[in-house]
């Protein structure tokens, strides 16, 4: 069965897409716990990232690296943190959260936002290639 990912990567499910290249895709978090934090996603569908081979998981750090440096430059923060948890969607993925303190990493933080607030945090980050 597609997860919910696997339907935003064929357009099914809208988001505010960050950066894409034929094996990953960033899009904003809808439930974020900071202004900027994004998914970072296989396109291949695979439920958990150490079953994930090693070239394309090395590859996903990398893209990672790439958004990370964007949402650095464009999202007010000490730094941009980043988690695996790999329960809430079965479909390999990274969180990339703009942090201050260790403290920001914490599923308990994130909120629903405003579409209308996701599309200009998205548009900010994606001037920053």
């Amino acid at each position: 069965m597609p997860s919910l990912f696997t339907k935003i990567i064929k357009g099914e499910i809208p988001c505010h897409k960050i950066l894409e290249d034929e094996n990953y895709l960033a899009f904003l978090d809808i439930r974020p716990i900071n202004p900027g934090h994004t998914l970072v996603i296989l396109k291949k569908e695979i439920d958990y990232i150490f079953d994930v081979d090693d070239p394309l998981l090395a590859g996903m750090m990398l893209f990672a690296k790439k958004v990370a440096g964007m949402i650095k430059k464009s999202v007010p923060c000490k730094k941009v943190g980043v988690m695996v948890a790999g329960l809430e969607v079965p479909h390999a993925h990274i969180h990339l959260v703009p942090i201050f303190d260790v403290g920001d990493l914490n599923f308990a933080k994130a909120k629903p936002t405003p579409d209308e607030e996701l599309a200009k945090v998205a548009e900010k980050i994606r001037g920053r290639k």
